[in-house]
């Protein structure tokens, strides 16, 4: 009986092993092979292209960075082989390992670096700030932030509209490191931003750039589709809520979510519950009898909320 007992034990280990576990492959004697910065290396720019070689059966690499005193500067999950970060002046040490669902390699043996920051601008890179990359907005009283570059004295800046490539904005001599664009025909669309500093002998070799959408159109009303209006719902089982929505018309569509209501009176005077959702449908379970309302409000992500969908009723029993 006891054998029997142990075999089914080990079947039962082996059929609730997970799926992932079974088909990823174990990694755990492997070692990541880097490749920049080596041990003992110099390098020459205020930012760091970290590169190792692609391990088999690994689907990430944490890559961790320490500054003095073995403080941790960085502790990242990547999918590429190759991760730039900015960095001050110093002395550093990194070290990476792969990962996947269910195992972990060995980190690679910390390589030491350092980092200097010469007067010789070609090699560095200016840190951009704000707003952050492929943000949607809804304004157009927009202010651009970057970093200082030590040795720097100016920075040109140009803003382009990438849907007819036309520049709407450009400064070659800015001494500060913001600009608040005041555009006549800063309208809806898609815009780079590039940053490059300069001194009086060179400048960063290439400018950074960011990407932001200006979209202001509202999205449409939403459609209410279930649970139709004056419907009976069983109490203590789930209902599903459902609606439609039109795309806008806009030149930006930025991504729709939505904010589904719920009170125990037509016009919502008072809110009893507030849930945010991703796509066109949501489920709730009701443990209260009563009488109900629900509608939706669309929601982009430059911030436009759209009209409330009609207010449907429904009755819990």
């Amino acid at each position: 009986m006891k054998t029997i007992n142990k075999i089914i034990l080990f079947t039962l280990a082996i059929v609730t092993m997970s799926c992932e576990d079974i088909l990823e492959e174990d990694i755990t004697n492997d070692t990541v092979l880097v490749t920049s910065p080596l041990n003992d290396s110099k390098v020459e720019s205020n930012v760091v292209t970290f590169q190792w070689n692609n391990l088999k059966g690994a689907d990430n690499y944490r890559v961790q960075i320490y500054g003095a005193n073995q403080s941790i500067v960085l502790d990242s999950l990547v999918s590429k082989t190759n991760l730039p970060y900015p960095l001050k002046q110093g002395t550093y040490q990194w070290r990476v390992r792969g990962e996947n669902f269910a195992y972990q390699s060995s980190y690679s043996f910390p390589a030491t670096f350092s980092t200097v920051i010469s007067e010789d601008l070609t090699n560095q890179q200016v840190i951009l700030s704000s707003p952050q990359n492929e943000i949607y907005m809804n304004f157009t009283n927009i202010t651009l932030n970057w970093q200082s570059l030590p040795n720097a004295t100016s920075y040109s800046i140009e803003v382009i509209n990438i849907s007819n490539g036309q520049q709407i904005y450009s400064n070659t001599a800015i001494t500060g490191t913001s600009v608040t664009l005041n555009v006549p025909n800063l309208t809806d669309g898609t815009y780079e931003w590039r940053v490059k500093a300069k001194n009086s002998t060179t400048e960063t070799l290439q400018y950074a750039g960011r990407k932001f959408s200006i979209d202001t159109v509202i999205p449409n009303q939403p459609q209410n589709v279930t649970p139709a209006n004056n419907s009976v719902q069983i109490i203590n089982q789930q209902v599903s809520f459902t609606w439609t929505v039109a795309t806008d018309s806009g030149t930006v569509q930025s991504p729709v979510s939505y904010k589904i209501e719920f009170s125990n009176n037509e016009n919502f005077s008072s809110i009893s519950q507030t849930s945010n959702a991703s796509s066109t449908t949501f489920q709730q379970t009701f443990s209260t009898a009563g009488i109900y309302f629900w509608r939706v409000k669309a929601i982009d992500q430059a911030g436009n909320v759209s009209v409330a969908s009609a207010s449907y009723k429904f009755t819990i029993n």
